[in-house]
């Protein structure tokens, strides 16, 4: 379960951290919300190719973590065969200057491919 979702320099955001209470499991509002913008990061963080056309401010990078609640899930063996430790809170972090498919899951580089999901 998504538990937190902090975003820097991304489309109309310049900072914003998001918790979600447990059992959360939807988004909405009104037009020009910002609902896009936020699915928008997440993909990113799973993967999705970003445009330099996303910088707020193209001088600084773009972040996207967002921290995941697995605990029950048995994911474990998966972190293991990847060797990335294992805990029951996933934190998956995006740094991007450019476009790279580089995601830090748990705060070790690894290709967007592995993460779970």
């Amino acid at each position: 379960m998504l538990t937190t979702l902090h975003i820097e320099n991304y489309a109309l955001i310049r900072e914003s951290d998001i918790a979600f209470g447990r059992g959360f499991v939807v988004i909405t509002g009104e037009t020009g919300a910002g609902k896009s913008i936020l699915l928008g990061a997440l993909g990113l963080l799973l993967g999705q190719r970003a445009d330099a056309a996303v910088l707020a401010d193209k001088g600084k990078k773009c972040v996207v973590e967002a921290r995941f609640d697995i605990e029950g899930l048995g994911l474990q063996p998966l972190f293991d065969e990847a060797d990335v430790d294992y805990d029951d809170t996933l934190i998956l972090r995006r740094p991007r200057a450019a476009p790279s498919p580089t995601t830090h899951p748990s705060s070790c580089p690894s290709s967007s491919s592995w993460v779970p999901g």
